[in-house]
């Protein structure tokens, strides 16, 4: 992890981020109430799981430098299979190696815009708020 200021608070925040992941998957769909108005967009569900997981390893990469992004990249494989376990619990819900796909499309292309430059972002933060703070 890099030196952050604030690591407890980041890594709250993450923890947090993902419960909130964790209920969206588990609710049932119709809470949404989106099915209906985006059916006309094909795979929709598939492109929700890569946004989603592009997001959270954007925002794991924040708190880590370079070569350690495979520690939130790995975490977030086992996060997307954990979700679909849990899928498979409840009767509203399905279980997809398609859904785990999107998650790994996701997490590739939040690792490749980390790598381009917005990884560690959290340290620049700080860093931007210390600055200003004097």
């Amino acid at each position: 992890m890099l030196p952050l200021r604030y690591a407890g608070r980041w890594r709250i925040a993450g923890y947090l981020l993902l419960a909130m992941v964790l209920a969206a998957a588990m609710v049932p769909p119709a809470w949404f109430g989106l099915s209906n108005s985006l059916s006309f967009i094909a795979n929709f569900d598939k492109w929700l799981h890569g946004i989603t997981f592009t997001a959270l390893m954007l925002w794991f990469s924040g708190q880590y430098a370079r070569h350690g992004y495979w520690r939130p990249g790995t975490g977030l494989v086992a996060f997307g299979l954990l979700i679909e376990i849990a899928q498979r619990t409840v009767s509203y819900r399905t279980a997809d190696g398609m859904d785990l796909m999107a998650d790994l499309a996701g997490i590739s292309l939040g690792a490749a815009i980390a790598l381009a430059g917005l990884g560690g972002w959290c340290k620049r933060f700080e860093d931007g708020l210390q600055n200003r703070n004097g």
